[in-house]
């Protein structure tokens, strides 16, 4: 019986029982957080600490930001300062006062 890799590894967010996102995947959970209104935001945190509550924002969230692009950009800013650091999108829904959405980009 072939053991499945990802019921073994740690869990992360919304998506975590699917493989990686491909970067076009990604680029279209983005996508579709921004035509819900929610707005974006990008997390971090090192892989020691992932079982501790709070994540450090990356700036502030991206209040209105409308272009899948610019919050891309901000992922990759925050993995490039943070290359071993497990970086995540969050999208916040105003109306519900949670979180959308939140999935990991790069895992560290």
């Amino acid at each position: 019986m072939a053991v499945n890799p990802y019921i073994s590894s740690k869990r992360y967010e919304t998506f975590s029982y699917l493989p990686t996102f491909t970067a076009e995947q990604v680029r279209n959970q983005i996508a579709y957080a921004i035509a819900q209104g929610w707005n974006p935001a990008v997390e971090y945190v090192h892989p020691d600490e992932m079982s501790d509550h709070y994540w450090h924002m990356w700036g502030l969230p991206m209040f209105g930001e409308d272009s899948v692009d610019t919050v891309l950009s901000e992922i990759e800013a925050c993995h490039r300062a943070f290359p071993n650091y497990v970086v995540r999108f969050v999208a916040y829904d105003n109306y519900t006062q949670s979180q959308g959405m939140a999935f990991v980009v790069h895992r560290g």
